[in-house]
């Protein structure tokens, strides 16, 4: 099994596992993920190794400190039970990634983040954290 092939099986996995309300497994499905809207635009940063980015419909934006402009490609989206999903290819490589609710921390600054992130592109596993437009993180503007 490839990496990526392992990724988006353990992503699908985490984000279409069907619960009940009553928390039992497999009792049936629930409702699709929809804490993040399809109008909000949402923004990636992680460390060891810099990077970030956004996504704003099917739209999204790649960068590092060597291309702090970044790339931009499309990808599409999915919703799990317990968070997003997009998929697309940067310069030809598949590029993997998953959104999902709770407290992250990028470990550089004093912020709190709403969401965790992470990432697949060319075999590498990126982690990082994420929020959106409409639902901001906490802390300082300016670390």
């Amino acid at each position: 099994m490839t990496d990526r092939t392992l990724f988006l099986f353990l992503a699908a996995l985490s984000l279409a596992a069907c619960q009940s309300g009553d928390g039992e497994p497999g009792a049936g499905p629930t409702d699709a993920f929809d804490a993040i809207g399809a109008e909000e635009t949402i923004y990636l940063t992680g460390t060891e190794p810099f990077w970030g980015g956004e996504i704003a419909g099917t739209q999204a934006r790649y960068s590092t400190p060597e291309d702090p402009d970044g790339t931009t490609f499309s990808v599409e989206r999915f919703a799990g039970n317990n968070g997003l999903g997009f998929t697309g290819a940067i310069e030809g490589s598949a590029f993997d990634l998953t959104v999902t609710p709770g407290e992250c921390s990028d470990g550089m600054s004093d912020r709190t983040y709403p969401f965790t992130a992470t990432v697949m592109m060319g075999g590498e596993q990126r982690n990082g954290c994420a929020y959106t437009d409409a639902q901001g993180f906490t802390g300082p503007e300016n670390p």
